[in-house]
């Protein structure tokens, strides 16, 4: 891949937002396929880049001198990955490059980019694709260095708003609830519909407060080596009826888009179980759960909205620290791209001094019997001479550059605009003389 510039970020995937759970479910890239993933990422060109594959997004993040080729490539690998031509899949991937890219980066490390906001999940993910991505040599120096910052990003997301506390007290509002229906919980059977975070969250927090047994089911065919890594018992969504059946807590985590719950299904439930009560948490986001499950008698759902209005939350609340999160990752998205641009300039400032010493030297050997005064009027004559070269240069050529790059004297030596115009016009004339 050719070199056009200073590396940049970009950012190639498939999320929540832009793509059907059935295309993220193609692309769902494991351990075991990240070897070959990232061996087709360098034979495409791009050295730096991690990949991260939730049940929210599979995306490649990553840092490349030619941007817009690397997005070309990852476009490649992932419709490989999926089955597809780019064409196919165009319409349900996102790509993002330069600052864009970075503000992605930064906010899906802030779990400012997930379904539900500020689930605690996330950052391990992200540090876990930096791992896997650095045992396959895809970390360089600019990577490892955005990364980092999108780390410090984070923790003062988390530790200067509120937002981290949010998917918190929603898990704890939910096991509240649950113990306000069923009390005790260890004989009390739980069932996680779908792979989202938010399920993994609530259900933890229920095994935490004692609940007896969980299964996971869903239509991903992740499921099963997800129940594995839950440490839940696996059920087959084919049999959703039987679940259902024997479920006293549900949790649904898809946001597919349609109703995993339907009402005829958990009216058919709750008449085999004999009308015992079901708690029904629907943490998709979308829904997954039919609304008019609501009207059922023995049935209590609970939204996302519901556990915030319990953990006495308010929409407006969570809107305000979501803003001042954001607010803090632009901050660190521009504090970023400064500390570059100094590092960047550092050869460049090492090579002007180096330049101005040499001229030194030849000044004062030159007469080395001339006094002070002499050799620094010299000196400075020798200083300017080429930046007034490259000044009639750019006057001969575009007169309208002209104001531009006095202005960028100015700038670099802190000077009035007559100063810079009349300081390098006796320039002229000192070595006209």
């Amino acid at each position: 891949m050719p070199a056009h510039g200073p590396a940049e970020p970009f950012v190639v995937g498939a999320t929540h937002r832009s793509s059907g759970l059935a295309l993220r479910d193609r692309l769902f890239i494991d351990d075991a396929a990240a070897p070959a993933l990232f061996e087709r990422l360098k034979a495409a060109g791009v050295r730096q880049a991690i990949v991260l594959s939730t049940c929210d997004r599979v995306e490649v993040q990553g840092m490349a001198e030619a941007p817009f080729e690397a997005i070309r490539a990852a476009l490649e690998v992932l419709a490989a990955r999926a089955g597809e031509q780019i064409d196919t899949i165009a319409g349900e991937i996102e790509t993002l490059h330069g600052d864009a890219a970075a503000r992605r980066i930064f906010g899906v490390a802030a779990s400012l980019e997930s379904q539900v906001i500020g689930e605690p999940q996330v950052l391990g993910q992200v540090k876990a694709g930096h791992r896997l991505a650095a045992r396959f040599g895809m970390i360089g120096p600019e990577l490892e260095s955005l990364l980092q910052a999108a780390y410090m990003a984070a923790k003062r997301v988390r530790t200067e708003t509120p937002i981290a506390e949010r998917s918190v007290t929603l898990a704890s509002g939910a096991v509240q609830i649950a113990r306000d229906l069923h009390g005790d919980l260890s004989d009390v059977n739980g069932l996680i519909i779908g792979l989202g975070d938010m399920g993994d969250l609530i259900g933890g927090q229920l095994r935490l407060a004692g609940l007896g047994r969980t299964a996971l089911t869903g239509p991903s065919r992740r499921t099963e080596s997800e129940a594995r890594r839950m440490g839940c018992n696996f059920t087959p969504f084919e049999a959703l009826d039987d679940a259902l059946a024997e479920a006293d807590i549900v949790v649904t985590a898809s946001g597919s888009g349609r109703y995993l719950v339907s009402a005829e299904a958990m009216q058919r439930a709750l008449k085999r179980r004999r009308h015992r009560p079901v708690l029904v948490i629907d943490g998709g986001v979308p829904g997954d759960v039919e609304p008019t499950v609501h009207d059922l008698d023995d049935a209590f759902v609970y939204s996302l909205d519901d556990l915030e209005q319990v953990a006495r939350e308010n929409r407006a609340g969570r809107e305000a620290a979501a803003a001042d999160a954001w607010h803090i990752v632009d901050a660190a998205v521009a504090s970023w791209r400064r500390s570059r641009a100094e590092r960047d300039a550092v050869p460049t400032l090492v090579a002007l001094r180096d330049r101005f010493e040499a001229i030194r030297q030849e000044v004062l050997a030159a007469d080395p019997g001339a006094d002070a005064a002499e050799a620094t009027r010299r000196l400075v004559n020798r200083l300017l001479h080429a930046p007034s070269t490259a000044l009639r240069e750019v006057a001969g050529d575009r007169a309208e550059d002209v104001d531009e790059a006095v202005r960028i004297v100015n700038r670099l030596f802190a000077l009035a605009d007559e100063t810079a115009v009349s300081a390098l016009r006796q320039n002229e004339n000192d070595e006209d003389e």
